[in-house]
């Protein structure tokens, strides 16, 4: 068994460890009124805390073993920097637990450690020589702090969800209930993403596009699932020639679904119609959730957090900001100016990655000053945690997914 084999079986143990998990604190924050309810919620918590650590331990095997195969840390790919903020997240998450022992964060925090970890499992996997601009030891500095950090900021956002869901009335309509309602439709949106990359993997989906990217060289492209965007000047191509890798247009006759909308070289078309399949299928999954429940999601686990002690939820957002916003500071800027200088010859450069963690870190600066002179606490705050982890999962999704830049390595 080759370290690259181990590192997969590490990592599917470590996502069937969190899904028991979520379930066994599920079992110990469940409404109860039987006499000796504490004394069964504290023995479902520890069982939960410890399957958690199992995981946890099983995800470090992962990452270690990657990293010998690789030679470098494994977060150079969409995979694999995903696979890691999961993981940060879950860590983040034990952390938070043995301060603060609060079984319902779990029960939030660790389906989103799930999601994240089986939105990366949709990327490829294979390990490929990183290309000049990461051959750097700053590789490792600059983007292990900045999914840290992300991982630390994920767990003020979900602090602040399972205060909103306690406090906002799911059952009169108003602007909270909408917003709220939204936070659970994006999550599902990240199912549906996992649905359709499985859905059309099983169809063995495959067309390959010649194209001129944005710098006017000519590039190739495999789609894997119906090209709705096409990337700048498209053609549908085929292999005739492995050997000498030389491709052909392929006959009219014998074309694949071909584009219904043509994109300029600024935007990544196959990721588009990625997010596009994402859209359709979560929408789908999203209405037979309320059709087969007859229920928002937001109404369906709301029963879960009648217990959540509120001013504690309101401390654990508060505190993960104050830990989590330095070091975005260092990782997501500080370093990665540093390793720009040496990759690309200047601090900054304006690069759609680059513009959005500014946006990040200009976020949560202005949430700390609200906080700090307004006083904004309880609602405001919570509200804030989950608008700023929603722009971090902007960058990582939509970013990274759709606008072309010096990041695009996945």
């Amino acid at each position: 068994m080759s370290l690259l084999q181990l590192s997969g079986y590490l990592l599917y143990a470590a996502f069937i460890c969190y899904l028991i998990a979520t379930i066994l604190f599920g079992g110990a924050i469940k409404p109860s009124k039987v006499k000796n309810a504490p004394a069964s919620a504290e023995k479902w918590g520890k069982l939960a805390i410890t399957i958690t650590i199992i995981g946890f331990v099983s995800n470090i095997g992962y990452f270690i073993t990657r990293w010998m195969y690789t030679g470098h840390a494994p977060v150079s790919n969409m995979f694999e920097f995903t696979t890691a903020l999961g993981m940060f997240i879950v860590g983040a998450f034990i952390g938070s637990y043995f301060m603060y022992r609060v079984a319902v964060i779990g029960v939030v925090a660790l389906p989103i450690a799930i999601i994240i970890i089986a939105y990366a499992a949709m990327f490829p996997r294979e390990v490929s020589p990183l290309v000049p601009s990461l051959q750097s030891h700053w590789l490792t500095i600059h983007v292990i702090t900045a999914a840290l950090s992300q991982a630390v900021l994920a767990i003020s956002a979900v602090a602040g969800l399972v205060y909103l869901l306690k406090h906002v009335d799911v059952k009169r309509a108003s602007k909270e209930r909408f917003f709220l309602e939204a936070v659970m439709f994006s999550l599902v949106l990240v199912i549906g993403f996992v649905v359709s990359s499985v859905t059309f993997g099983a169809m063995g989906y495959s067309a390959t596009y010649q194209y001129v990217d944005k710098e006017g060289n000519t590039s190739r492209v495999e789609y894997h699932k119906p090209a709705i965007f096409g990337m700048n000047k498209y053609v549908e191509v085929e292999l005739v020639d492995a050997e000498n890798k030389i491709y052909e247009p392929v006959a009219k006759e014998n074309q694949s679904f071909q584009p219904l909308v043509e994109m300029p070289p600024l935007v990544n078309a196959k990721k588009l119609t990625t997010v596009f399949f994402s859209l359709i299928f979560g929408t789908v999954i999203y209405l037979l959730i309320r059709l087969i429940t007859r229920r928002s999601i937001s109404a369906i686990l709301q029963p879960l957090v009648k217990k959540a002690n509120s001013p504690l939820m309101d401390e654990i957002g508060y505190r993960s900001i104050l830990i989590g916003f330095p070091m975005f500071t260092l990782g997501a800027l500080v370093f990665a100016m540093i390793w720009a200088q040496e990759a690309w010859g200047r601090y900054w450069g304006w690069d759609p990655k680059e513009v959005w963690a500014l946006i990040t870190w200009l976020f949560y600066a202005a949430f700390l000053h609200l906080r700090l002179s307004k006083g904004w606490e309880g609602k405001k705050s919570a509200w804030l945690a989950l608008i700023g982890f929603t722009i971090i999962m902007f960058n990582l999704v939509f970013v990274n997914l759709i606008i072309a830049g010096l990041h695009s390595y996945a």
